[in-house]
């Protein structure tokens, strides 16, 4: 049968559509099968790529700070921020009665939140260059600790855990949201295996598979 060019190029365009979420999915499969072997922060020059509107339907910076439990007057941390989205949204909600810490291992990602909070006029907020095995705080020192699709990215979970332990108040929490977009997302069961190392408790769970909130707090059992 004879094609017009119009009827080619709707063909080939329709064929572009529906290869494109398998392409989609061959490469998260390849990214993760990688990442899986060799872990490393994200390249700051992704950082907004991965502050995309498909992620914040998901994951609502304002609604995503409430979930993890921070309230007015905390000090709370924020473990890899990314362009500081989700620490404006958290920073505004802690209010001036409390402050919140951020830190990353990577120098020009603390740059950007600091531009970020400068530019919206956020001033509750401190940025630090640091490893999560080693953060530059003192002991029972937060109120609230989150991490953002950072967990699958640290090559030893336990001893990062086991830091945020040290610096987590008695009766403060750490909370950990995955979402499955992401080529480092860990199970749930993955993720309370090693805060359970750490000598923390699973609290609650938030979410479904898709997207989901662990709430962890100090295993206090004997």
């Amino acid at each position: 049968m004879h094609r017009t060019p119009i009827q080619r190029r709707l063909l080939c365009l329709l064929k572009a559509i529906l290869l494109l979420p398998v392409a989609l999915v061959c490469l998260h499969t390849v990214v993760r099968t990688v990442r899986r072997f060799h872990k490393f922060p994200i390249p700051q020059f992704l950082a907004n790529l991965i502050d995309n509107p498909l992620r914040r339907r998901f994951q609502p910076p304002d609604a995503t700070a409430a979930r993890h439990g921070v309230e007015p007057g905390m000090t709370v941390l924020d473990v890899g921020p990314g362009n500081g989205r989700y620490s404006i949204a958290a920073a505004r909600r802690i209010g001036p009665g409390g402050r919140l810490h951020v830190v990353d291992i990577e120098p020009k990602m603390i740059e950007r939140v600091l531009a970020r909070a400068a530019a919206e006029g956020v001033t509750n907020l401190d940025a630090h260059v640091a490893s999560a095995y080693d953060l530059p705080f003192p002991d029972a020192f937060f109120d609230v600790i989150y991490l953002i699709t950072v967990t699958g990215e640290i090559p030893d979970p336990v001893r990062a855990f086991q830091e945020l332990h040290r610096v987590l108040k008695p009766a403060g929490t750490v909370a950990v949201s995955e979402i499955l977009l992401d080529p480092d997302y860990p199970r749930a069961c993955t993720v309370t295996r090693w805060a359970q190392v750490a000598g923390l408790r699973p609290v609650r769970k938030l979410g479904n598979p898709l997207y989901y909130t662990l709430i962890l707090g100090p295993d206090t059992s004997p």
